[in-house]
């Protein structure tokens, strides 16, 4: 399971989500976008999150620098305002079959970073490729639509 983490839905934020969930967002200034997370249960919404917060219900430990919370209390804390200190909201994820993620590593298909809070959290949408690519010495224009084998 992966999540986009650079696109957002236009239109659509934390206010007008917890609008359609009839919880009140007391502290505006916690507004933040709605990501798009991937094409899988588009319906479905997960916040990647800082490790200091923890849900009452459930909380997945993904690495030292993110958590991930998709109980509906998270969104009540962050209408609140005492949700995780750091925060992408998304709706839908993106899936492999078993197996298919790594062939598709094998055969090139992906470039691979760390993951970082700064990169995730720090960095505006549009300039998390290119600094992603950064960080592993890519140049995008250098980039080709083919692979090959050396």
């Amino acid at each position: 399971m992966g999540l986009i983490v650079n696109k957002v839905v236009d239109g659509m934020g934390l206010s007008a989500l917890l609008g359609q969930l009839n919880i009140p967002l007391k502290r505006p200034e916690f507004d933040c976008s709605l990501h798009f997370g991937g094409p899988v249960e588009g319906g479905r919404g997960f916040v990647l999150h800082s490790p200091e917060y923890q849900s009452d219900l459930s909380t997945l430990k993904v690495s030292h620098q993110f958590s991930m919370t998709a109980t509906m209390d998270i969104l009540e804390d962050m209408a609140q305002g005492v949700g995780p200190e750091q925060r992408l909201l998304a709706l839908g994820y993106a899936g492999w079959g078993a197996g298919q993620l790594e062939a598709e590593i094998a055969e090139n298909g992906w470039l691979l970073c760390d993951a970082t809070q700064d990169l995730v959290f720090g960095v505006a949408n549009a300039e998390k490729w290119p600094q992603a690519l950064k960080s592993i010495g890519v140049d995008a224009l250098s980039l080709s639509a083919t692979a090959g084998h050396a």
